[in-house]
């Protein structure tokens, strides 16, 4: 199945914050639900220990509640782990709740690029479910910045570009409607944009669709790579981590 970069919702200014606020806590919801990324940990947990630290910053955040499962895992190794929340559109009311959840996690109010990160955030740069949001030029810039700065970077997705994951974003929506009455904190406006006038279900299957055809084969990681100056510099992990009944896509630049 060949990559299609067609567009998503949430990618554009325009689109309502409320609204891709309201995506974005369905999908955190299911990550911590699900532990969507239990089966990652040992590859995040090294990766943490080779950046010689106990910092991750995290890109494309969302809301920064999606990784509250995964921070109970890694907190068992590392007890002293800090994960500071960044986002191009920062969420800063969803990152204030994350943070009040947990004193593990901090956040930049700042919109972050995740191609020029800014040089006071140091640590192990992370990114859940959102490198097939950048086009390959755009994926190759993150990777470029990560090794300019000689900073440790960890990408993981939650989706396949293949058949199952097509099937599973299709009937999205009814997960949609089944959990939503769950998420917290409680809104009024999800509910009615859920079941009155149900944008959020059908905003969700399109983005998921979306994201499954833009979502990079292990081969393209690898192209991802090799178009990065200095990529020698660095040891790379590329390669999809069984989970339940689908895989976890990873690429991991670690600094020799």
């Amino acid at each position: 199945m060949k990559r299609v970069h067609l567009f998503e919702f949430e990618d554009f200014q325009w689109f309502p914050t409320f609204l891709r606020n309201y995506l974005t806590d369905f999908l955190q919801f299911l990550s911590n639900r699900f532990d969507l990324y239990k089966d990652v940990v040992p590859l995040l947990s090294e990766a943490l220990e080779r950046s010689g630290g106990h910092t991750i910053v995290d890109l494309a955040s969302g809301g920064g509640g999606g990784l509250l499962k995964l921070s109970e895992h890694l907190k068992e190794k590392h007890p002293d782990l800090k994960i500071i929340l960044t986002d191009y559109y920062p969420n800063v009311t969803a990152f204030k709740r994350t943070t009040a959840l947990s004193p593990v996690f901090t956040y930049y109010e700042q919109s972050v690029n995740a191609m020029d990160v800014p040089s006071d955030l140091k640590g192990l740069r992370t990114q859940f479910l959102s490198l097939h949001h950048f086009r390959p030029e755009a994926a190759v810039k993150i990777l470029q910045n990560a090794v300019d700065s000689n900073t440790p970077i960890a990408l993981f997705e939650a989706q396949q570009r293949d058949v199952k994951s097509m099937i599973s974003m299709i009937f999205s929506p009814v997960s949609v409607l089944l959990v939503t009455p769950f998420i917290r904190p409680f809104s009024l406006g999800r509910i009615l944009f859920t079941y009155i006038i149900p944008l959020v279900p059908l905003f969700v299957m399109w983005d998921g669709i979306v994201s499954a055809l833009r979502t990079y084969s292990e081969k393209e990681m690898h192209e991802l790579v090799s178009k990065v100056n200095g990529h020698e510099r660095f040891e790379w992990k590329i390669g999809v981590k069984k989970s339940g009944p689908g895989g976890v896509p990873y690429l991991i630049g670690l600094p020799k």
